[in-house]
C-alpha cells in the first residue's frame, strides 16, 4: 500500500483557504498556496461551483457548502442557513477535504489471503466480492440460521440501509457504536422522563456539567450555545477529574473523584428536598414518588458526599441553593458520552432526578422534549424465518437493554461463549470496534470465533485490517444520502440530505448500492427496488414541502412547537409523570431510586478515564491536517503521584491493567485528580493502512477492561484500574 504523503501544513491549509475565498470573490488567487492534494490541476481563474452538503466528520451533521473547481473540492464553508451549527464548521469539518483526497483510502475490494492481521490481500472485482459475500452469508444462514450473522452499522446517514438489509435478511443481531457511548444516559432519561431530552443551553442561567466536555468534544448547538450563555451571565460548574477545556472556561471546577458523581447529586437533591427549594405546584402536577425520594436521600447529606467525592459540603449545599434559585432556567447537563461505570444508568438517573426537582422540563433554559420533524421511516415487509432463534443473542442479559441498539460488549461475550447460539459472521460499516471498544484482545478473541467478517469503510481501519473482505466506501462528499432528521434543542428541528458534490473515486460504492446488489443475489431484490430520490420522497410524505426547500437551502425546518409540548399531555412513563421512584425497576427487583455504591479502589492503582478532543472523532485520527494538532497521545498524570513513583515528564511509561499493557510518553499535568490518569483514543493503530497513527502512541482499547452498565448493557469505559511504571522497570 502506498503510504507516500503529499499534504498541506495547517498554516498552509489556512493560507489556501484564504486564497480560495479570495478567488471565489473574484480576486486573483495567490500562486503555490493551494495544495496539490486538494486542488490538483486547478486553474486560478477557473469557475467555482457551490453545493450544499452535510458534514460527516462526526455525528453532528453540520451544514456545509462545498466549493468545487475543475471537478475537485477545493474548499468547505459553513452553510449560513444551518441553525443547528449556528452557521459554523469546526476544524474536523474543514479537514474533510483531506479525507476525500487521502492517498491511504481504500480503493478496491480486498480479500484476505493468509492469517487475519497478516496484511496479505487479493484484489477483487465488485462482482467477485458480492458473490463471495452472498456465498458466505448463505452458508452461515443454512448452518447457523440467519441470526448467525451480526450487523454493525456506524453513525452514518446510510446505516439505515444496512439495518433494513439485516432485518430483511433475517438477523436480529444488530448493534452499533452507540453501545459504547450514550445508551446509559438514554436509558436513564427514558425511565425518568419517558424520553431522551435536549438541553436548551442558550437560555439557561445555571448549568452543572459532570464529566462532559462540550467546549472540546464538540456537539452542536450545545458547544456554541454554551459560549453564548456564558457571555450572557450563565454560571457554569464543572465536575471532572480532569481539567478540560470546559473546566478552564467554567466559573467553578471540582476535580471530583471518578465514580462518585452519584454521591454529589444525591447530596444536591438532599438539600433541595430537605429545604423545599423545589416548586410545589410543579411537584404536585409532574413528580411521581417525591415522598419516597425525600426519605431515600435523607441519608445522603452533603457531609457524607464530601467524604466520597472530595467536594466540600459547604460548596455542595451552596451550589444546590444557587441552582434551585435559578430554576427552572437551570440544569444538570444531560451530556452525550455516558458509558462510564457499571451503575451508569443509575448515576444518570440521579442527574435526571436533579433536573426534575429543578422543574426545568419542557421550558426555556431547561431540558426539552424532542420536537416534531416529520421525517418518516419508509415501511417495508420483514419476512419471518421459522428456524431463527426466538430473540437477539444478548436478549435478557441486561434488564434495560435498548433492543434496536443491543450491547456490543454483551454480544461479544456471547459470541465467544457460543451461547445462547453461535454467531459466525459479521458485517461492519464505518465502525472500528478494534480501536473504540474496551479490551482489544477480547475483540480479537471474538474474531477467532467468526468464520467470515466483511468490513465497509473509507480507510483500512484496525477492524478492516482484521477482516476477511474489505469494501471501499465513498466519503460523504461523493454520495447521495437519504433524509436525516436532526434535533437541535430550541435552535431547530430540521431535515437534511446529501448529494454527491464530486463523483465517487476509485472503486468505492455506497451502502445502498451494496445492499441492492446483495439483495439480488440473496433472493429479496424487491426490498431494495428503489432509488435514493424515491426513498427521500417516501421519507418526506408527511412534509412534502421539504423536498424543494432542502434542494434550495440545504436544510428544511419544521415550524414545530418548542416549549410546552407536554403541557396538556401525559408523559410516556408508567406513572404518566416524571418518575423519581421508578415502578418498573421496583417490579423487576432493581433499585427504584439511585443507591450509591462506592467505586472500587486498589492501592497503587489509578483509574483510567477516556475523553474526546476537538480535532478527532473517536479513532478517525489518520488525517494529515488534523494530526498536526496532536500527532501522538500521552498519559496525563498529576505530578504528585508521578513524583512518588520517580517518574519524569516526557519519559516513556508502561501502563498495565487486567486487560493488557501499553507504552507511551508521560505528560505531567496539575489539572488531574491525583488518583486518575487519561489518554486519548485513536492511536497505536495495528493497521499499516493508517500510517500516521500506526504504532504511534498507544491504543486505549488495548488496556481498557471490559465492563458493562448493569441496566443498559452499555460498555462501561471508566471501570479500569491501571498501574503506571517506568518502561522496563
Amino acid at each position: 500500500m502506498d503510504t507516500t504523503r503529499k499534504s498541506l501544513s495547517r498554516r498552509g491549509f489556512l493560507q489556501a483557504s484564504a486564497a480560495m475565498a479570495a478567488t471565489a470573490a473574484g480576486v486573483p488567487g495567490i500562486k503555490n498556496l493551494v495544495s496539490t492534494a486538494h486542488a490538483k490541476g486547478s486553474a486560478p481563474q477557473a469557475p467555482i461551483s457551490s453545493h450544499y452538503t452535510v458534514c460527516d466528520m462526526c455525528f453532528n451533521r453540520c451544514g456545509m457548502i462545498a466549493r468545487v473547481q475543475n471537478g475537485r473540492v477545493v474548499k468547505l464553508d459553513p452553510n449560513p442557513k444551518f441553525l443547528k451549527s449556528r452557521g459554523m464548521i469546526c476544524a474536523r469539518g474543514n479537514a474533510a477535504i483531506e479525507q476525500l483526497y487521502d492517498p491511504d483510502r481504500l480503493k478496491t475490494p480486498l480479500l484476505r489471503k493468509g492469517e487475519r492481521g497478516a496484511g496479505s490481500w487479493q484484489t477483487l472485482t465488485w462482482d467477485q466480492a458480492l458473490d463471495h459475500i452472498a456465498e458466505q452469508f448463505t452458508r452461515i444462514a443454512e448452518k447457523y440460521t440467519r441470526c448467525g450473522i451480526m450487523f454493525s452499522p456506524g453513525s452514518d446517514m446510510q446505516s439505515q440501509f444496512l439495518n433494513r438489509f439485516a432485518e430483511v435478511f433475517g438477523s436480529f443481531n444488530i448493534t452499533s457504536h452507540e453501545t459504547l457511548c450514550l445508551l446509559s444516559k438514554n436509558r436513564a432519561y427514558l425511565d425518568t422522563f419517558g424520553e431522551t431530552p435536549y438541553a436548551d443551553i442558550l437560555y439557561t442561567k445555571y448549568i452543572i456539567i459532570a464529566g462532559a466536555n462540550p467546549f472540546e468534544a464538540i456537539i452542536t448547538p450545545d458547544t456554541i450555545d454554551l459560549m453564548e450563555a456564558r457571555k450572557n451571565g450563565c454560571k457554569i460548574v464543572v465536575l471532572d477529574p480532569r481539567y478540560t477545556k470546559t473546566a478552564a472556561l467554567a466559573d467553578e471546577w471540582y476535580a471530583i473523584r471518578p465514580g462518585t458523581d452519584m454521591a454529589f447529586f444525591l447530596a444536591l437533591t438532599n438539600v433541595i428536598v430537605e429545604e423545599r427549594l423545589y416548586d410545589p405546584a410543579f411537584a404536585a402536577k409532574m413528580l411521581f414518588g417525591l415522598d419516597e425520594y425525600t426519605a431515600h436521600v435523607r441519608q445522603y447529606t452533603p457531609e457524607w458526599a464530601a467524604a466520597e467525592c472530595g467536594i466540600p459540603a459547604d460548596d455542595i449545599r451552596r451550589i444546590a441553593r444557587e441552582i434551585a434559585a435559578a430554576a427552572p432556567t437551570a440544569m444538570v447537563y444531560p451530556g452525550r458520552r455516558s458509558s462510564d461505570y457499571e451503575d451508569s444508568t443509575q448515576i444518570r438517573r440521579a442527574m435526571a432526578i436533579a433536573n426534575a426537582l429543578l422543574g426545568n422540563w419542557d421550558v426555556p433554559g431547561g431540558i426539552l422534549a424532542a420536537r416534531e420533524v416529520g421525517v418518516r421511516a419508509p415501511y417495508f415487509e420483514v419476512p419471518w424465518y421459522d428456524d431463527n432463534p426466538a430473540d437477539r443473542i444478548d436478549h435478557g442479559m441486561a434488564p434495560g437493554l435498548i433492543h434496536h441498539e443491543g450491547s456490543f460488549k454483551l454480544m461479544r461475550d456471547a459470541i465467544i461463549k457460543g451461547e445462547p447460539y453461535p454467531i459466525k459472521g459479521w458485517f461492519t460499516f464505518k465502525t472500528n470496534f478494534m480501536q473504540t471498544a474496551a479490551n482489544r484482545r477480547k475483540t480479537i478473541e471474538m474474531l477467532d470465533h467468526l468464520d467470515f467478517v466483511v468490513n465497509a469503510d473509507i480507510v483500512m481501519s484496525d477492524t478492516a485490517w482484521y477482516s476477511d473482505l474489505v469494501l471501499p466506501s465513498p466519503s460523504f462528499l461523493e454520495r447521495n444520502d437519504p433524509v436525516s432528521a436532526l434535533q437541535g434543542s430550541s435552535a431547530c428541528a430540521c431535515a437534511v440530505w446529501r448529494d454527491a458534490v464530486v463523483p465517487a473515486m476509485y472503486e468505492s460504492r455506497d451502502m445502498l448500492w451494496i445492499c441492492t446488489e446483495l439483495s439480488k443475489r440473496l433472493g429479496f431484490p424487491e426490498s431494495f427496488n428503489f432509488t435514493v430520490d424515491q426513498y427521500r420522497k417516501w421519507q418526506l410524505e408527511g412534509i412534502p414541502e421539504a423536498y424543494e426547500v432542502i434542494k434550495q437551502d440545504g436544510v428544511y425546518y419544521n415550524p414545530s412547537k418548542v416549549y410546552g409540548i407536554y403541557f396538556d399531555s401525559p408523559l410516556k412513563t408508567q406513572a404518566k409523570k416524571i418518575e423519581l421512584f421508578n415502578q418498573r425497576y421496583a417490579h423487576e427487583g432493581l433499585d427504584p431510586m439511585p443507591v450509591y455504591k462506592a467505586p472500587r479502589r486498589k492501592d497503587g492503582a489509578f483509574r483510567l478515564v477516556v475523553g474526546r478532543t476537538a480535532f478527532f472523532t473517536h479513532s478517525n485520527t489518520n488525517n494529515a491536517l488534523l494530526i498536526e494538532f496532536k500527532d501522538e497521545n500521552t498519559l496525563w498524570m498529576h505530578p504528585g503521584p508521578a513524583g512518588r513513583l520517580g517518574l519524569r515528564d516526557g519519559e516513556r511509561v508502561e501502563v498495565g491493567s487486567a486487560a493488557g499493557k501499553v507504552e507511551l510518553a508521560l505528560r505531567l499535568f496539575e489539572g488531574m485528580e491525583e488518583g486518575t490518569v487519561y489518554m486519548a483514543t485513536g492511536f497505536g493503530a495495528l493497521s499499516p493502512g493508517q500510517p500516521l497513527v500506526h504504532n504511534r502512541g498507544a491504543s486505549i482499547a488495548e488496556v481498557l477492561e471490559d465492563h458493562a452498565d448493569f441496566i443498559s448493557g452499555n460498555m462501561a469505559m471508566h471501570e479500569t484500574l491501571v498501574t503506571v511504571s517506568r518502561r522496563g522497570a
